[in-house]
């Protein structure tokens, strides 16, 4: 009995202890976090809409060379692939004929020119009849009119370049019989500087484009004048802006697709006619557009495209939005979103709509993981 007050001492020295350290844990337990995630600031900016379209290149102006008159090809004077001047000479036919028939045009000529000034003074003295006197003067045109033709044949011997550009390869050598109805062409000129450029828009596109445009959503680029810019088929850029120059008033029934054309300076001529291109055209301009990081921006599970923002309070709030175009990184924002809205960017996977969060501000050195992306304007994006 004497070890009992000891063993009583001890146990309540134990249950002391321990609801000693059950207090300690209970003041150790740490309250709830608020959630913290980097924003975007959104601000409105003007927008050039923009469409990039696949197209091929087209002679500007292009002629081909052909004889119009029958003979043999004396000589040729142009360098196959060179640069030709309008009215430049390139062919010499054998014009011997065609001067034997020039003199013998000139004989009748004065021949006929003789005679129907004789009769001019015998139907003055009525010594010859009018109708004689009217034959008499028909031949003198006629054989006015041979002699132009004769003429003109002759110069016709001279085959000159009817208009500036590139000349191609000849497709018929000196010593020749060339005639004025053949198939094959001489040779074949082109003007490269300018070019165009033919691309095709499919009429879907062109339905959605004017309704923005008759909607407000959208500004016109400029009838006629919307600037076009060019990557070429190794993935560089073209240097030269062009312009829009026509579309045409028909659907393609095959393809469904519209044909626009824009015309190129060409002065280096780096583009030749036949070569694939992409094109990228200005749609229109949108004056209050949204750009929306792709980062802050999810699809629900009717695919539709939401973004979670911070509210007034605080709190996270869901939007539904429409966005059907992509920019660089960005989302073009049809609606859902205005300026001014915070939309999350980092931290998505910590929070859901109706709960309070903190917007954390990037400190010098830190990394992502321990401190989100400061809150930011956004719209750097395709201006």
């Amino acid at each position: 009995m004497q070890f009992k007050p000891a063993v009583t001492a001890l146990v309540a020295a134990i249950a002391l202890a321990s609801l000693i350290s059950g207090c300690k844990k209970e003041e150790a337990a740490p309250a709830p976090q608020i959630p913290q995630v980097g924003v975007v600031t959104l601000k409105t900016q003007p927008f050039t809409l923009t469409t990039d379209l696949p197209g091929r290149t087209a002679s500007y102006r292009s002629a081909e060379v052909r004889p119009q008159v029958n003979g043999i090809i004396l000589k040729r004077y142009f360098k196959e692939g060179s640069d030709v001047k309008e009215g430049q000479q390139l062919y010499q036919i054998d014009p011997a004929i065609y001067q034997s028939s020039v003199l013998s045009a000139k004989a009748t000529l004065q021949s006929a020119k003789s005679l129907a000034d004789r009769y001019k003074q015998l139907v003055a003295e009525q010594a010859v009849s009018r109708q004689e006197y009217d034959n008499a003067e028909s031949a003198r045109l006629e054989a006015e009119a041979a002699l132009n033709t004769a003429m003109v044949n002759l110069r016709y011997t001279k085959v000159l370049a009817p208009l500036t550009g590139r000349i191609g390869r000849s497709l018929f050598t000196e010593g020749a019989l060339v005639t004025s109805g053949q198939a094959n062409a001489l040779a074949v000129i082109t003007q490269l500087d300018p070019i165009y450029v033919d691309v095709t828009q499919s009429s879907v596109e062109m339905l959605e484009l004017r309704r923005d445009l008759a909607d407000g959503r959208l500004k016109s680029a400029g009838a006629n004048a919307a600037k076009v810019k060019l990557t070429l088929p190794d993935g560089s850029e073209y240097s030269e802006e062009g312009r829009l120059e026509f579309s045409e008033v028909s659907v393609d029934e095959t393809t469904g697709s519209v044909t626009l054309r824009a015309v190129f300076p060409n002065p280096k001529d780096i583009l030749l006619p036949g070569m694939f291109v992409h094109a990228q055209l200005e749609a229109g301009i949108n004056s209050d557009a949204i750009l929306a990081p792709q980062i802050g921006v999810t699809h629900n599970s009717k695919g539709q495209p939401t973004a979670l923002i911070v509210g007034p309070d605080n709190k996270v709030e869901l939007r539904v939005l429409q966005a059907t175009r992509t920019v660089g990184s960005d989302w073009l924002v049809e609606d859902g979103l205005k300026a001014g809205d915070r939309l999350i960017t980092d931290g998505l996977q910590y929070v859901k709509p109706g709960i309070e969060v903190k917007i954390m501000d990037k400190s010098p050195g830190a990394s992502p993981a321990s401190a989100p992306a400061t809150e930011k304007a956004a719209g750097t994006k395709g201006e």
